[in-house]
């Protein structure tokens, strides 16, 4: 299938359901939000995040979600437009503001989140409506997350969206457990395994997988989700790397170094990245370590969307990484 934006009219490539809004995050390091005095404005929102990443690549992506009606939801659907993801499933909300998120930063790895979606955003407003059931069949990839299972209606439009797959290839849902998001762990695991019932592709940290399944433990976690019915398994082990699982094949790949400036989005760069894999038909090694590099390139820059990596940018640090092996310079 030809990328691009040449099939803007016709059914995406992908479609991405969930959380999109305003990312302000600071222009100091090493501060709290009460210290500082500038900041940057960036969409935002996991799935958001990986629906730009993957369309980095050049296919033709688009998001399910909503916005509120102000001024941040009108910036949504135009950088939307500006980074290269279908925004005709964005819906406006007429009641909730569009949300937004702060972090603060002390890297390397201390990145607190501060999330202003009261009394609700509106991406857990999406309803069976709001979606496109030819769109999500047709489409080679659908991409849904455990935060859109965390209110209705989002979480019956999620649901509907992974059951009308009917379990093709390529249904894939990230577990992406936020705990200020769920008023009891025991529901997420409720709803996150009836989502899984649907799924044939699962990626989460362990502490995501002990929601899911159960398991910490990356191999007992990745063999619990297989059981489910899951076709491939996907632990992140942080500074061990990445674990995932198939029937048939075990591939462990290790973290790809890096200095790391903000940590916040390279999971969802990791997410484009096995996208564009899962859909090139590469090999597990290959994506694994192809979806690490990007994660890294993210988590060496500031902001998350507009810093998730071009093709050529992953496959420099790929080049770089192998001649560095090799004792080249």
């Amino acid at each position: 299938m030809q990328h691009g934006m040449t099939q803007t009219k016709s059914a995406p490539e992908v479609v991405v359901i969930g959380r999109l809004g305003v990312d302000l995050y600071p222009l100091q390091d090493g501060v709290g939000l009460e210290d500082v005095s500038t900041f940057g404005k960036y969409l935002g929102g996991s799935a958001a995040n990986v629906a730009v990443a993957g369309a980095r690549y050049g296919h033709d992506v688009a998001l399910v979600s909503r916005v509120g009606d102000d001024p941040f939801g009108r910036y949504l659907l135009r950088e939307l437009g500006v980074l290269g993801v279908q925004s005709r499933f964005v819906a406006v909300d007429p009641e909730y503001k569009t949300p937004l998120t702060f972090c603060e930063m002390f890297p390397p790895d201390d990145f607190p989140l501060y999330f202003y979606r009261e009394p609700k955003a509106p991406d857990l407003n999406i309803t069976e409506g709001d979606l496109d059931l030819d769109a999500v069949r047709s489409a080679r990839l659908l991409w849904c997350t455990g935060t859109g299972l965390s209110e209705e209606p989002s979480r019956g439009a999620n649901l509907a969206a992974l059951a009308a797959r009917a379990r093709a290839d390529h249904t894939v849902l990230d577990l992406d457990y936020r705990p200020m998001f769920w008023s009891d762990p025991a529901e997420a695991t409720r709803q996150v395994g009836a989502a899984l019932e649907h799924a044939t592709v699962a990626v989460g940290n362990r502490e995501e997988c002990e929601i899911a399944v159960g398991e910490t433990d990356p191999h007992r976690a990745a063999d619990a989700l297989l059981e489910r019915g899951i076709r491939l398994a996907i632990v992140k082990q942080g500074p061990r790397g990445v674990l995932a699982k198939t029937r048939d094949e075990t591939v462990e790949v290790p973290p790809h170094p890096v200095t790391v400036v903000n940590g916040l989005g390279a999971g969802d760069a990791f997410g484009g990245a096995l996208t564009h894999g899962l859909l090139e038909g590469w090999d597990l090694e290959r994506t694994l370590r192809y979806a690490n590099v990007a994660g890294a390139i993210v988590a060496s820059r500031r902001e998350c969307s507009t810093a998730m990596p071009t093709a050529a940018e992953v496959d420099a640090a790929l080049a770089s990484t192998r001649a560095a092996a090799r004792g080249e310079r």
